[in-house]
C-alpha cells in the first residue's frame, strides 16, 4: 500500500499511472465484450457482471478508505488520512458510476425504473450521505474529522447493504447458481475493476496530501 499509495510523485510517474489506467480500462472493456451470455439476458449479461463487479469495487474502496481513517486514527500519521481522503473519493467516484449503470440495467432488463427496490434506493440514499460528508471533509479540510466520516460511512454502508432486502433484484444472481464461466468471469473483472480503482486513489493521492498541506 505504501508504493502503490505514495503522497508524493513526480509528474512524469503520474503520467505513467494515467496511462496504468488507460491500460486497465481497455482490459475492462475487452473483458466485458468478450463476456458469457446467457440465455434469458442475452449479451445484457456482461454489463450486468460489470455492473456487479463495480459494486464491490465500490464497497472495497470505502471499506478501505474507512480502515485507512481508523490507522490514522491509532497511529496519528498524516500519510494515512491523506490515503483514506484519497480511497474515499475514489469510493464516491465509482458509486457515482455505478448508480446510472444501475439505472440503464433496470430499464433494459425489468423496462422501468422500480424505484421502490431497495437494493436502488438504499444505494442511492447512502450516495447523498457519502457526498455530503466528501464535501464537508473537504470544506473543513481537518484529517481527524476526515478520517473519522470515511470509517463512520464504511460501516455504515457495509451495514445497511448488509441488512437491505430484495423485491425484484437477485439475492447472488453470479454465485446463485452453478454456472462455473460466469462465475470465473465476474471474478476477472472484479480483479480488474479493483485494479482500476487502486490506480484512481494512486492518481489521486498528490491532491489529497495537498488537501492538508497547511498541516505539514
Amino acid at each position: 500500500m505504501p508504493a502503490l499509495l505514495s503522497s508524493e510523485r513526480p509528474v512524469w510517474q503520474r503520467s505513467y499511472w494515467m496511462i496504468g489506467m488507460g491500460i486497465t480500462l481497455g482490459l475492462i472493456a475487452v473483458a466485458t465484450l468478450l463476456g458469457p451470455t446467457e440465455r434469458v439476458l442475452g449479451t445484457a449479461l456482461r454489463l450486468v457482471l460489470l455492473h456487479g463487479a463495480w459494486v464491490w469495487v465500490g464497497k472495497a474502496a470505502y471499506a478501505l478508505a474507512g480502515v485507512a481513517g481508523l490507522v490514522f486514527w491509532l497511529t496519528r500519521r498524516l500519510v494515512w488520512a491523506e490515503r483514506s481522503t484519497a480511497l474515499g473519493w475514489t469510493a464516491l467516484f465509482v458509486w457515482s458510476t455505478y448508480l446510472p449503470m444501475s439505472l440503464y440495467l433496470q430499464i433494459t432488463i425489468w423496462g422501468g425504473v422500480f424505484w421502490e427496490e431497495p437494493r436502488w434506493r438504499v444505494p442511492l440514499m447512502l450516495w447523498g450521505v457519502s457526498l455530503a460528508f466528501q464535501i464537508a471533509g473537504w470544506l473543513m479540510r481537518e484529517p481527524r474529522v476526515l478520517a473519522f466520516l470515511n470509517a463512520a460511512f464504511a460501516g455504515l454502508l457495509w451495514w445497511q447493504l448488509g441488512a437491505t432486502e430484495t423485491i425484484l433484484h437477485p439475492q447472488s444472481p453470479v454465485f446463485g447458481g452453478d454456472a462455473v464461466r460466469i462465475q470465473a468471469h465476474f471474478v476477472l473483472l472484479t480483479l480488474l475493476c479493483s485494479l482500476l480503482m487502486l490506480q484512481i486513489a494512486g492518481v489521486l493521492m498528490p491532491t489529497a496530501r495537498r488537501l492538508f498541506a497547511h498541516l505539514t
